[in-house]
């Protein structure tokens, strides 16, 4: 498995930074990303019942906790203390719901939990599905895990490397590509961003095959890729800053180093993550199909363009995934059997692509099928407006300042995954407090 997740993702990388997947956004309009992302959450819905069904009486608690603090009391604040230079220890009121809401109702009801297991209303036989309500189902996880576990490359020896499992793993790869250009489209929309561009998204996959590569390097038996339960976190929590993402890699490292915290999460009883999931993949289903505001959804064009393709994504690949149906699947070719078959096991991939090619092959007016809107962002960011740019900037740019010191390079005018360059003239007019005396400062950067 490390070996195929190695070579595989190597052909993301290639793909991200070339910029091939960003020349096929042209064809990728709301109609295409709508179903892509509502078939997100859809297809995960087993997954949710999977879990809340150990004991839906919990898994309804915690979706009760979530709908509470996300959407009924984020709104209050709660007055903490705290302690300021010049003003010394004081109660401020910060909007604790708003920011953890999430977290708040997963620690709730896991300490519910806790209290009915001590009370011994859960079973006590694994046998029985509601076993896994227990706080202690996985207790021998957290018994039995060391304190400390520091991972590293090819930790369980040199991987291996078999055509067959490249070319399956490279199914898996460019599904994961499919969803994962959904999710920057949805996760703009949530965090309130412009739609991502061409560099942004070329740079998002290659850095995803990057991730891949290494994670296949140090074993852990699965690629990375975007999250579409963290996407309707944002929508939850309302917190899309990058600097929390920043934080919580940090936390996720020492987490990796500190084996008895993973283990300690891993103890946490299944209706709790269901329910948890109920919430998430619902924000997911949402987000995808709010994209279709862009679309005249009075057109009948369009109405069955988004129908046929949810329902075919939903149908299709569960029936290939029953039983021996993916026998059918037959070439001369072994490996593309595998490919063909995991792809068209994937709902993302089978709707979104249905989605694509329907989009593209009915007649359509661009204001009919929502590309009105889409095409400002392939337009030259040069023709667009300042205030247009300066969003995208703040947005898109590479962090710590690094877009600068790449322009340094004339060679990055055509590095598909680096942020276009503005007019040189262009000055940016930045307003600032001074902490001192507290008058405004402007200050021009060329």
């Amino acid at each position: 498995i490390q070996g195929a997740i190695m070579i595989s993702s190597v052909f993301q990388v290639v793909i991200g930074f070339s910029g091939l997947i960003g020349l096929c956004l042209r064809f990728i309009g709301p109609l295409t990303i709508a179903p892509t992302i509502a078939l997100v959450g859809l297809s995960l819905v087993s997954a949710a019942t999977f879990y809340s069904s150990s004991h839906w009486g919990m898994a309804l608690l915690t979706i009760f906790f979530i709908i509470l603090f996300s959407q009924l009391l984020e709104r209050f604040p709660i007055p903490l203390p705290t302690y300021q230079r010049g003003q010394g220890c004081h109660f401020t009121k910060i909007h604790v719901f708003r920011l953890f809401p999430v977290l708040i109702a997963i620690i709730m009801a896991w300490g519910l939990s806790g209290i009915l297991t001590a009370a011994g209303a859960f079973p006590s036989s694994p046998s029985n599905p509601s076993y896994f309500a227990r706080t202690d189902a996985r207790i021998s996880v957290l018994q039995n895990s060391p304190w400390f576990r520091f991972p590293y490359p090819f930790q369980w020896g040199i991987p291996t490397i078999t055509v067959a499992g490249v070319f399956g793993m490279l199914a898996g790869v460019l599904a994961s590509m499919i969803e994962s250009i959904g999710d920057y489209y949805a996760c703009a929309r949530l965090s309130g961003a412009k739609p991502p561009p061409r560099h942004a998204i070329n740079r998002g996959i290659g850095m995803e095959g990057i991730g891949c590569v290494l994670a296949g390097m140090i074993g852990t038996g699965s690629g990375t890729t975007s999250y579409s339960e963290n996407i309707g976190a944002i929508g939850i929590t309302r917190v899309a800053s990058r600097a929390v993402i920043q934080c919580g890699a940090v936390i996720m490292i020492i987490l990796a180093v500190v084996s008895k915290f993973g283990a300690l999460f891993a103890s946490i009883p299944n209706p709790v993550v269901g329910g948890v999931f109920v919430v998430m993949f619902g924000m997911v289903t949402a987000v995808g199909l709010s994209n279709l505001q862009f679309c005249d959804m009075n057109s009948p064009r369009n109405i069955f363009i988004v129908g046929f393709s949810i329902v075919f994504g939903l149908a299709f690949p569960n029936w290939l995934r029953t039983g021996t149906n993916s026998s059918v699947i037959k070439t001369t070719v072994t490996e593309l059997d595998q490919i063909i078959v995991v792809l068209l096991s994937t709902n993302i991939a089978v709707g979104g692509l249905v989605a694509l090619i329907l989009d593209n092959i009915i007649p359509g007016t661009l204001e009919e099928r929502g590309m009105h809107v889409w095409h400002e962002q392939s337009k030259k960011i040069a023709s667009a407006s300042k205030e247009y740019r300066r969003e995208l900037r703040k947005s898109y740019n590479l962090p710590c300042g690094l877009t600068k010191y790449f322009h340094k390079c004339g060679c990055t005018n055509y590095m598909p995954f680096c942020p276009p360059r503005y007019d040189d003239t262009e000055e940016e007019m930045e307003q600032t407090i001074d902490p001192e005396t507290g008058k405004e400062i402007l200050s021009t950067h060329l």
